[in-house]
């Protein structure tokens, strides 16, 4: 992408990172002084941006009552789990582990769902403990666990079931996970089953059902799809004598990483809102559990080109930013943006844009126009979900440094990791 054919006010997908006499900012900070201030890699993210994801939500439940839960997975760092805190957002929690940063973030603990396949009898027994708002359990055995849990720890756990509706999200394979060849939730044709087992049970209180097909979803039918079909098992189940006071939809929609073109999030549940209000659901408690599209296009990485090195088949742009610090091109196949923070005014060559990593796979960026030298500053965009979280310190690397930018103001979320930090756990032999 050619940093001059860009329009304002900012970029595709990001419209708080705009290029602004010939350097690229972040609202009212120019990237350039951050990398040369905090050094590189470096995750950068808009405080406006992720507010104003987060107000397409509420637009779209205006009225409603409605419990916007972030998926906090797609970004963890405390200091973004405070901003959603303070905006009255409950959570989506996978592990102990995420509950403890919600907990730590100033997170209501009566607006957090605990979701994922593999609970431990610990982990139920603190969510217990602090007082969460509901389980999502996603198997059967997970009721039997949760029950002894519950009932040896003498509380009542509130329990929604995850059904796994056997719907397309189309998206990459391996975050599809509404189809019966994946690991989450109960079988449709199992869950009025299950959810008379649940009700049988001592400890548990049926509260909901839960639905959520996957991630990246850039269009609608999936989620019409499997809101018919829930909507079904909610008729079904009620039938049965088990009242279900809340509905949640999970979360999945996609952003624009290279021209996507994802139904805005008010848009989008402005359909399916009338969708529930046809078939008589209109009047109950709703639940969603964004992730992706709250913070994804908040954030850009900002990295240094190292060397260029030109060779027979292939250029190679070596930064150093690997797939250690951005793991989705690697995981994924996944497309990035990748754009010079800085543009000069000379014709661009094709390169593969690669870190430092012993591996074919840490790639960020396959042929991609770039008028760049080495020392030059690259921004890759769309870095705010699926990174960070995922990050690791493969070949003994140090994490990124993290910023937030509110305005013309900017803090520093998270040090960088230094070498010391990655021994601080480890034992010699005597």
């Amino acid at each position: 992408m050619n940093p001059s054919q860009i329009s304002a006010p900012g970029l595709p997908g990001q419209p708080h990172v705009a290029y602004r006499n010939g350097s690229l900012h972040v609202e009212d900070l120019a990237l350039a002084d951050l990398a040369h201030e905090h050094g590189t890699p470096l995750f950068v993210y808009s405080k406006a941006a992720m507010l104003s994801a987060l107000a397409a939500y509420q637009r779209g439940f205006a009225g409603r009552k409605a419990l916007i839960c972030y998926a906090m997975k797609a970004n963890s760092s405390l200091a973004v789990l405070q901003v959603f805190a303070r905006a009255g957002c409950g959570f989506d929690i996978v592990s102990g582990g995420e509950l403890d940063r919600v907990l730590a973030a100033g997170g209501d603990p009566a607006k957090v769902i605990f979701s994922g396949v593999g609970k431990t009898c610990a982990e139920m027994r603190r969510a217990l403990d602090v007082g969460i708002a509901c389980f999502n359990v996603e198997s059967e055995a997970e009721l039997e666990v949760l029950s002894a849990v519950a009932v040896q720890a003498g509380k009542t756990a509130r329990v929604s079931i995850r059904v796994n509706p056997n719907v397309d999200p189309k998206t990459h394979p391996y975050i599809s996970t509404g189809l019966k060849g994946n690991k989450f939730g109960v079988a449709h044709e199992r869950a009025l089953l299950a959810y008379r087992r649940a009700a049988s049970l001592p400890g548990l209180e049926v509260v909901g059902i839960d639905c959520h097909i996957g991630s990246q979803i850039t269009q609608e039918s999936p989620y019409l799809d499997a809101m018919d079909r829930v909507l079904d098992l909610v008729e079904s189940i009620e039938m049965a004598g088990i009242p279900i006071h809340h509905i949640d939809f999970g979360g999945g929609l996609g952003i624009d990483y290279n021209g996507d073109t994802p139904p805005q999030a008010d848009a989008l549940w402005k359909q399916l809102l009338a969708k529930l209000d046809t078939r008589g659901f209109g009047d109950r408690q709703f639940m969603i559990e964004p992730g992706r599209s709250l913070v994804g296009n908040a954030g850009v990485c900002l990295t240094e080109v190292l060397y260029l090195k030109p060779g027979e088949q292939k250029n190679f742009c070596i930064i150093d930013a690997a797939m250690n610090d951005l793991p989705r091109p690697a995981m994924y196949q996944a497309f990035h943006q990748i754009v010079p923070l800085s543009p000069r005014n000379e014709d661009a060559s094709v390169y593969d844009v690669v870190g430092p990593v012993c591996e074919s796979g840490d790639w960020i960026g396959h042929d991609r126009q770039l008028a760049v030298q080495a020392g030059d500053h690259l921004a890759v965009l769309s870095a705010g979900a699926y990174c960070m979280s995922m990050a690791s310190n493969y070949n003994t690397r140090a994490r990124a440094a993290e910023v937030l930018v509110d305005g013309d103001k900017v803090h520093v979320i998270r040090a960088r990791e230094t070498i010391a930090d990655l021994f601080r756990q480890e034992k010699l032999l005597p």
